[in-house]
């Protein structure tokens, strides 16, 4: 069973802006990324998933429930991207109100609570006041809240904004363990190298439409590159299998190329044709696409797209 799944969902606000026509399944035990440029209509679809906005049309389902139910809203944490909890309180009295939201029982709540205070690193720090945290602690007690009811799916929307670096790795831990407890986090995020080293499929969208989904390393319709380096100065006749060639610089005697061509099984055949010609090869380096370039090539390829439509 899939623990997300929508079909054509679509919010929209007096037929502007929102999301489009939406459909996606994700199922457990993984991290998926859901990416889109800042008011893309990201934190829209989460709302609408959560119930908190009601569809214009389309359905969706979360753990088999429809969206907005009691039952979806009960398997699910969720930390928004603006959120603000009382200053007055600690941090340990804003998780006992949440425990009593979640119908924790009494005998468990203690033990909760410091499960969680040690899963997001603020071991001794939960009793202070939230009004003198910092950005990272405010946003640490966030997370908190959102996995204190033993949630199957979580959804963090941009989680890593107010954090350091250390903090950034301690969130990629946290959701790499949460996934690895069989869980399923869904992640909203514009910090590309966050979710490149976290998610393998992703849903990009633009202007509330979905442009790409699917295994992002699989996503980028390039042809394969690599940079190789040798000892031939000089403009190498390359064969007709190579698409494109450029010579990137010169150190002393060594030369470095980028080579592009259309299959990645042609790497040994760039090779073999460069050492019969007594060519001589000290490296070869294959380039892989990162995720901010999958995402790049879509959104391009969005909006080209649209221009020619308009014109």
């Amino acid at each position: 069973m899939d623990v997300i799944r929508t079909n054509s969902l679509t919010k929209t606000y007096d037929g502007k802006g929102g999301i489009s026509d939406i459909s996606l399944s994700i199922g457990e035990g993984t991290i998926y990324g859901f990416l889109g440029p800042n008011g893309s209509g990201k934190s829209t679809f989460v709302r609408t998933l959560l119930g908190l906005l009601k569809p214009t049309s389309g359905e969706g389902f979360i753990l088999g429930e429809p969206i907005g139910s009691i039952k979806s809203r009960e398997q699910a944490g969720y930390l928004p991207e603006l959120f603000r909890y009382p200053d007055w309180l600690t941090g340990k009295q804003l998780l006992e109100r949440h425990a009593e939201l979640c119908k924790i029982p009494v005998r468990q709540r203690k033990t909760r609570i410091e499960e969680v205070v040690e899963l997001v690193g603020m071991s001794g720090r939960e009793k202070g006041k939230i009004g003198g945290f910092s950005k990272g602690m405010a946003q640490r007690i966030g997370l908190a809240c959102a996995i204190l009811n033993d949630p199957k799916v979580i959804f963090l929307d941009e989680p890593t904004s107010a954090l350091d670096p250390i903090g950034r790795k301690d969130v990629r831990d946290l959701m790499v363990y949460l996934r690895d407890q069989g869980k399923t986090v869904f992640l909203n995020s514009h910090l590309l190298h966050e979710v490149e080293s976290v998610c393998d499929n992703v849903s990009i969208i633009h202007e509330g439409d979905m442009i790409a989904q699917g295994p992002w390393r699989e996503l980028m319709q390039i042809e394969a590159q690599i940079e190789i380096i040798t000892d031939y100065p000089e403009d190498i006749p390359w064969p007709a299998f190579v698409s494109h060639s450029r010579k990137l610089g010169q150190h002393g005697t060594r030369t470095t190329w980028n080579i592009q061509f259309g299959d990645e099984l042609d790497i040994p055949r760039i090779i073999y044709y460069l050492s019969e010609r007594r060519i001589s090869v000290y490296e070869v380096r294959q380039i892989t696409p990162h995720l901010e370039d999958v995402f790049l090539h879509w959104v391009n390829r969005k909006k080209e797209n649209s221009y020619v439509g308009n014109h």
